[in-house]
């Protein structure tokens, strides 16, 4: 599935835990999705962590499918950047140094800011509805504490500002960086203060796209891109 063409009925399904999704949700996707998936979620929570060899026999057997499946999955997290090869050590979780994370979440904050205007120029009020269904849903795993699942509707919010602008372009770039930076971006909700300080801003960017002010959301995506910044740095 194409992060920017999530819809809100598709991002819930796939924030919630495996056990709670529908029969009919998990049929749909492939065997070599479902792995993909439960790859990134473990790199995103840091049981596989930056450097970690992957073992090819160990992971089929903690997962139960076989190579063909595994292999499809690691080149899927391949092309998302979140593992690559090493010369000599196989297949590996990629490791950005604070250089890497920096630069890329400067980019990052020039695209969402972009996207915070030109969204509020284009996007429809069906798109803006199902927008603010996920930040409500959202919210309600922010109450629950189910971090792994609110973290992936915060992510599928900010693809779904993107591709309300239909700019394809902005679509694809922001998808890319989006894929590179899962883990980092989930160490910046990593502890009390810091998670109830990126909700309040995710509800003010959810007020600023209802009300179509895009100066204001682009100026809290903005805030809210530059706070990861204070929240991750001494991770590195």
């Amino acid at each position: 599935m194409n992060e920017g063409s999530t819809s809100a009925a598709q991002a819930v399904a796939l924030a919630m835990p495996v056990s709670e999704q529908s029969p009919v949700r998990i049929e749909r996707q492939s065997l070599h999705d479902l792995v993909a998936n439960r790859l990134r979620d473990l790199i995103i929570e840091g049981v596989l962590t930056p450097g970690t060899r992957l073992n090819e026999s160990r992971l089929c057997e903690e997962l139960g499918v076989s190579r063909t499946p595994l292999r499809e999955a690691v080149k899927t997290l391949a092309s998302e950047g979140l593992i690559e090869p090493r010369p000599g050590r196989g297949t590996v979780v990629r490791a950005f140094s604070a250089k890497d994370a920096r630069d890329m979440l400067e980019v990052l904050t020039e695209l969402e800011a972009m996207a915070g205007r030109l969204a509020c120029e284009q996007a429809t009020d069906a798109q803006i509805a199902e927008i603010s269904a996920v930040h409500d849903q959202m919210v309600a795993f922010y109450r629950s504490k189910e971090r792994l699942s609110y973290y992936k509707l915060n992510q599928a919010i900010h693809s779904m500002i993107v591709a309300a602008t239909g700019n394809e372009t902005l679509i694809e770039m922001h998808g890319m960086l989006q894929s590179r930076m899962k883990r980092l971006r989930f160490i910046g909700n990593s502890g009390a203060d810091k998670w109830k300080a990126a909700l309040a801003e995710h509800e003010e960017m959810i007020e600023a796209l209802k009300r179509r002010d895009g100066s204001a959301l682009a100026e809290v995506l903005q805030r809210h891109l530059r706070n990861t910044w204070v929240r991750v740095a001494d991770s590195f």
